[in-house]
């Protein structure tokens, strides 16, 4: 088990749930879209939210922003050392340097501020920033030179006396990051700091959530991982909601609804696959653990009711609602949305 850092009121590793985090894609420079869109995240979920410092003004306002919302907020930092200086003035929950952009003066000089205010640092590795000496030794990025760069710039903390670390190494290819993390995970994480995982540039809402899904879950499910970020090309919100399923498809998180859902086949008489994306938006809000079976037919529609809070299927124009494999009752199209909410209510209440 990994130790516990404290990001804010926000507990990382030592068996702490695993956080979410994401990042705004907002600068400074358009203050008010910035803090609504911090907000919008901060409702949506997020537990830890970072922002690029890359200038003078994102760091005075940094302050202003760190007002507006009630979650741990993080600076970007790279390349100048003295805007990490200037954000943890400021009063930034956490910093995010990139070893690889960063002079070994410049690493130093933030560990001892950060150790002034007790804060933590991410030591971040980026496959696309690695230091020359490693590209040198192994003529391209690969698992070996993101293990080894987090593992040397994680020493040189130590070395100031800095202990306070979160430590990540990504990569747009999924096998690249998760070999680097298993291989941190066995053979160099001697201080036993928590581990932020994900997939760095993995694309598009729909390819990043997969690349995503496979790397982040591999991980998981070996056990390695305290905080993910899920990074996608698209609008922040999705990270959020990406990251929530991936927790709930690993067995992590078992808050909130879970839709399962058949591919359909020639013996549907019901558009199955519109009721479930309908439940699954409309009832996204739910925080009780509830899970329904939206089922195309009652072939497989009876069975899978049974590992279910309740199942739904169709017959002959009809919805039949089933509990426990016996159909509870028939309804039309008209009312089952309105069954579906009575029937998530009266689990909600009862599992309070």
């Amino acid at each position: 088990m990994t130790k516990r850092i404290l990001v804010g009121n926000v507990a990382i590793g030592g068996g702490a749930p695993i956080a979410i985090q994401s990042m705004c894609n907002v600068p400074f420079s358009r203050f008010d879209e910035l803090v609504y869109q911090a907000k919008k995240l901060e409702e949506s979920g997020c537990h830890i939210l970072r922002v690029s410092v890359p200038d003078e003004l994102s760091a005075k306002r940094f302050r202003d922003l760190r007002k507006e919302i009630s979650i741990p907020l993080v600076a970007d930092i790279h390349f100048d050392y003295n805007l990490a200086l200037e954000s943890i003035k400021a009063g930034a929950d956490k910093i995010r340097i990139n070893p690889g952009n960063i002079k070994p003066e410049g690493l130093k000089k933030i560990a001892t501020a950060a150790l002034k205010q007790n804060i933590p640092i991410r030591v971040g590795i980026n496959a696309g920033s690695l230091e020359k000496d490693l590209l040198k030794k192994y003529g391209e990025p690969c698992a070996e030179a993101l293990a080894q760069s987090a593992a040397k710039n994680v020493r040189l903390m130590e070395e100031c006396g800095f202990y306070n670390i979160i430590v990540s190494m990504k990569a747009s290819s999924v096998k690249m990051t998760v070999d680097a993390y298993r291989l941190y995970a066995e053979k160099f994480n001697t201080g036993n700091y928590p581990l932020h995982i994900g997939i760095t540039e993995a694309g598009t809402a729909r390819m990043g959530l997969i690349k995503s899904a496979i790397g982040l879950g591999a991980l998981l499910l070996d056990g390695i991982g305290d905080t993910i970020r899920v990074s996608l090309a698209a609008d922040p919100v999705e990270e959020i909601y990406a990251a929530k399923s991936i927790l709930r498809a690993a067995g992590i998180d078992k808050s909130g609804l879970e839709v399962i859902s058949c591919p359909t086949c020639g013996r549907t008489t019901i558009n199955s696959i519109q009721l479930a994306e309908k439940i699954e938006r409309e009832f996204s809000y739910i925080r009780t653990p509830i899970k329904i079976a939206v089922m195309g037919c009652v072939v497989n529609g009876i069975g899978e009711s049974a590992q279910a809070d309740f199942g739904i299927t169709g017959e002959k124009g009809e919805y039949l609602i089933f509990k426990g494999k016996k159909v509870v009752r028939r309804v039309s199209e008209n009312e089952i949305m309105d069954v579906v909410k009575d029937e998530i209510n009266q689990l909600a209440n009862r599992k309070l």
